[in-house]
């Protein structure tokens, strides 16, 4: 707007008789004017969306941000009459298309449907550059899987208490199977590790079915998973479950307490889904897709839908409960991994 004040500026001091040179000065001062009033109007969240959105998700499909994001998706493209492509960007842990939509133009029409790993784990392991709360607008957070300790049945424990007792009176026998290095079944542990006074070894693997395999088969005796993946071992009796990482009991299997309820206060450890958009996104637009996925999220076909994946619908009411959920999460696990000495492979 600056520059075409100048134009007109210049316009005035012209002699008003020199018509020729005036025309062409008019017509760029007029053609600045358009293009800046296009330029707000593209970013204003009253004209929000005009054109179809697209979801970066950092994972291959058929994974449970692949899932969600295609179920929150439909109900956005039915609500704002607007397409929503899914995009799978998957590589380096998700990395790769987390920092994809770090680069996007800042419009609203690129969002990031993520993990946790990526977000809260990835930068603090591999020391990069990359900061989530400078790089990310955080829009906000979707989603929570709990995990369970659970334990092979031949180790003849119930429960968390006995683990930590059996643990301490046999140091160095109990081995935990870990499906990726910095993962949640990784640093849980060693948090659980730390909290509880005990040394339980990491055995890793390269995924959640050989690991959970192995404990099947007892070469190794405990394992910290998302739910949903060891809950039909649970039910069969051929997996003890022993507590769950959240603070309160999961509404999938409300029979088991929880970790921290056994002297381990404040012990939490889960899987949150969130969203984000590019830095230096219109705070307007932010909130207004924050509105929306607030509403979808309160609808009972969706509750229901990621009931089923084993999840607990967990929406922020505004971008700010996001941010700050985030800058408590990634100094927890910064914490972890630093006194762990943890570092990416």
């Amino acid at each position: 707007m600056a520059s075409i004040r100048k134009l007109l500026s210049k316009c005035c001091k012209k002699n008003s008789n020199d018509s020729h040179a005036l025309l062409p000065i008019f017509i760029l001062a007029l053609f600045s004017l358009i293009t800046a009033v296009n330029e707000c109007s593209a970013q204003s969240p009253s004209t929000y969306p005009d054109k179809p959105i697209r979801f970066i998700v950092p994972f291959p499909p058929g994974g449970p941000a692949d899932i969600q994001s295609r179920i929150i998706g439909q109900k956005m493209s039915v609500r704002w009459k607007q397409p929503v492509v899914i995009d799978n960007k998957p590589g380096a842990g998700g990395s790769i298309g987390v920092e994809l939509v770090s680069r996007a133009t800042a419009d609203g029409y690129t969002l990031l449907y993520t993990t946790s790993g990526p977000i809260s784990v990835n930068p603090t392991l591999s020391n990069s550059a990359f900061d989530p709360l400078r790089d990310l607008a955080p829009v906000s957070l979707t989603s929570n899987l709990s995990s369970v300790m659970v334990v092979n049945p031949s180790l003849n424990i119930k429960t968390v208490a006995e683990l930590i007792s059996y643990a301490k009176a046999n140091p160095g026998k109990l081995n935990y199977a870990s499906s990726g290095n910095g993962s949640t079944s990784h640093l849980a542990m060693e948090q659980f590790n730390r909290m509880a006074g005990v040394k339980i070894t990491r055995i890793p693997y390269k995924g959640a079915s050989p690991a959970i395999n192995d404990l099947l088969g007892g070469n190794v005796q405990v394992m910290l998973m998302g739910l949903t993946t060891v809950l039909p071992f649970m039910n069969a009796g051929k997996l003890t479950p022993l507590g769950v990482s959240s603070l309160k009991p999961s509404p999938q299997a409300p029979s088991v307490p929880t970790i921290a309820s056994y002297g381990l206060a404040g012990f939490e450890a889960n899987n949150w889904l969130g969203i984000f958009a590019p830095p230096n996104t219109p705070e307007p637009i932010i909130k207004k897709i924050n509105l929306e996925i607030y509403a979808i999220m309160q609808l009972p076909d969706v509750k229901e839908k990621f009931f089923k994946e084993g999840f607990e619908v967990l929406p922020n009411k505004n971008p700010a409960q996001f941010r700050e959920f985030l800058q408590q999460d990634i100094a927890k696990w910064s914490a972890i991994v630093k006194e762990a000495n943890i570092t990416a492979e």
